[in-house]
């Protein structure tokens, strides 16, 4: 079980953008908002218990809204991979944990003939109305339901943060890569520094859940990626191109709708948060990159181990 407070996030984002350090008038406004925060305590409310969830769990959930605006970390990692892929030749691609098809989609249109896999079946039936021509197949990024060297791209987009073994899921994606195959590999970096937020939410059941993600170096692509022939032709790390919360706490500013509420007693809404802490919010989260993408090639000279 996971315990989650609102106050106890602010004042880590306090304690954050201490240690970032800054000018004296920095440092005083931030002691003097914790003393704000403290005496606030109550205002803010108390913590849930909320448990870990499946990806399957997750997106389930997530799959009627997920390609709703407002999504930053795809827009701002799905101009990068597409930018990619137009250099590529039209052939046989996969998106391997294809979620609603928004990259497969692109693909299509692009002439690939498009094979999607998803573990999640909520995430396929989207997927599905886009796709209407393309082979969407249940299956797991660690065990993909594929044969040996059958496509010439293979696109993973935001999926590994949520994936146990890295270097079984690489070894996956080579093992159905043909050689001199292209892999374009994008993926979350966390919400704040090096440190993974796990977003909690109300459950069917009156219970409270999260997706745990994992936070990981660049070293560690190299070392699951480097050591199957896969060369590295692209790597990008992308940060938020603006401030994460007006000055003023109001929203963000560069968007137009108003941030929901915080409610106590709920799970934390970390971005209504930010409006209690503005200045600690943007010096935080505007330091470290938010994703990552990645084009490898591969250069194979001894056949990958089949399952």
């Amino acid at each position: 079980m996971l315990y989650q407070h609102p106050l106890a996030y602010l004042l880590g984002l306090e304690g954050a953008a201490l240690l970032l350090g800054g000018d004296r008038a920095f440092v005083d406004e931030r002691i003097a908002e914790i003393r704000t925060l403290l005496e606030r305590a109550e205002e803010l409310g108390g913590g849930i218990e909320s448990h870990p969830l499946t990806t399957r769990e997750s997106y389930a959930s997530w799959a009627p809204f997920y390609d709703e605006p407002g999504n930053e970390m795809v827009e701002l990692e799905q101009p990068v991979v597409r930018a990619i892929v137009d250099t590529l030749p039209a052939g046989v691609a996969l998106d391997a944990a294809c979620g609603t098809g928004r990259h497969g989609a692109y693909l299509a249109e692009l002439g690939h003939t498009v094979i999607g896999v998803d573990q999640s079946p909520e995430m396929l039936a989207v997927a599905r109305a886009k796709l209407p021509d393309a082979e969407l197949l249940e299956g797991d990024l660690c065990s993909l339901p594929l044969a040996d060297d059958s496509v010439d791209l293979a696109v993973c987009a935001l999926a590994l943060a949520h994936v146990d073994d890295l270097a079984r899921a690489f070894t996956e994606l080579v093992r159905v890569l043909r050689p001199r195959g292209n892999l374009v590999v994008s993926d979350s970096r966390g919400l704040l520094r090096t440190i993974s937020i796990p977003i909690a939410r109300a459950l069917a059941d009156g219970t409270y859940g999260y997706m745990p993600t994992r936070q990981r170096a660049t070293s560690e692509y190299l070392r699951a990626a480097l050591p199957l022939g896969l060369q590295v032709r692209r790597c990008e790390e992308l940060f938020r191109p603006h401030p994460i919360i007006s000055p003023d706490g109001t929203r963000d500013p560069h968007d137009d709708s108003e941030p929901p509420p915080h409610a106590p007693g709920a799970p934390p809404n970390y971005w209504a948060l930010h409006a209690y802490a503005p200045a600690a919010a943007n010096a935080v989260w505007g330091v470290s990159p938010v994703a990552i993408v990645w084009h490898f090639q591969l250069e194979r000279s001894t056949p990958v181990p089949t399952r």
